[in-house]
């Protein structure tokens, strides 16, 4: 299987084709955008083509190199993530990248290295990288993949050249994923409540996704009727916290729309109306940004590895849910 861009990032990839093939394609890039936009396989495109040693406008899929790649391993391509059951990427995987930028690449190409998430690098990680990204060496690219990159320092950012992805227009992103789903009001219905972002859509659609939504939408109305927050909290699996205060970032924010505009129009989910209608009534848009802001922040710490135990902060959060539903 060849490794293609998504319909929505053809520009882009002419973009960095045309770089390619003219000598100019930076040393280091840096891909952003929000989770679910398809930073991923814009990255396995690029990657593809830059290992492959008969490529076309894609990869060509039948080589040596591209076919060392289908299967799982190239010698010339090093993929830095976090540990398993780690939030971080620490130092010791960064020595192993420039260890790896010292050596001739086997198949006499490009040596690739992809990180992500590249905030996921750790102070220390991140200026050990540093001297490999000011000497990279010949035919070297990293490719760092980045949902805030905010969150990086900014002796990276300022060494890596910046493609930041954009939400797909909905006349594109809307056939991808009815061809995905089998049906044109699902995948409406999925890009709303995503925000646009088409693989979100695709990843909230699926059933477990579905099932914990049904949970998440019975527990705000048993709040709204003046349910028990620590209660309904043993209800959720805690393991889905990120995913629980994704949902209530989304909802909130939701909330102050309907709440500064009165337009229903303007929310995402527009099955949660009735509730929402009722949840506006029961407080001010000042303490749903409050509330916004300590969801936020929590889960910016879940990302960081900073919330040792989750299900105290589920209950946390839900009794602040709880408070301002009943005041």
């Amino acid at each position: 299987m060849v490794m293609s861009p998504l319909p929505w990032q053809t520009d882009r990839w002419r973009q960095l084709v045309e770089l390619q093939d003219g000598g100019r394609l930076p040393h280091a890039l840096l891909l952003s955008g929000p989770s679910g936009i398809g930073k991923q396989p814009l990255a396995e495109a690029l990657i593809a083509r830059t290992l492959c040693r008969n490529p076309g406008e894609l990869a060509c899929g039948e080589c040596h190199s591209c076919r060392m790649l289908a299967a799982g391993y190239h010698p010339d391509l090093l993929t830095v993530m976090p540990a398993e059951k780690s939030r971080q990427i620490r130092v010791d995987a960064i020595r192993q990248v420039n260890g790896f930028v010292a050596q001739t690449a086997q198949q006499g190409g490009y040596r690739v290295i992809r990180i992500e998430p590249g905030e996921a690098m750790n102070v220390a990680a991140s200026n050990a990288l540093l001297k490999s990204l000011e000497e990279p060496g010949d035919r070297t690219l990293f490719i760092l993949v980045s949902d805030t990159p905010s969150r990086l320092l900014a002796t990276i950012r300022s060494r890596c050249q910046h493609w930041s992805l954009a939400v797909p227009p909905l006349e594109v992103a809307e056939p991808w994923l009815r061809e995905r789903l089998g049906n044109g009001d699902e995948a409406r219905f999925w890009l709303s409540v995503a925000g646009g972002l088409p693989l979100l859509a695709e990843e909230l659609a699926g059933a477990e996704a579905r099932q914990l939504r049904q949970d998440l939408r019975e527990l705000f109305d048993a709040l709204v009727r003046g349910g028990e927050p620590v209660g309904e909290a043993a209800r959720l699996d805690a393991q889905s916290l990120d995913r629980i205060l994704w949902y209530g970032i989304a909802w909130l924010e939701d909330l102050i729309r309907l709440g500064l505009s009165g337009d229903p129009s303007r929310v995402r989910n527009g099955d949660l109306l009735p509730l929402y209608r009722q949840a506006v009534k029961n407080a001010r848009v000042r303490d749903w940004f409050r509330l916004l802001d300590y969801a936020r922040e929590q889960r910016r710490l879940l990302a960081a590895g900073g919330n040792p135990n989750p299900q105290l902060v589920l209950e946390a959060w839900l009794v602040r849910w709880s408070a301002l539903l009943r005041s």
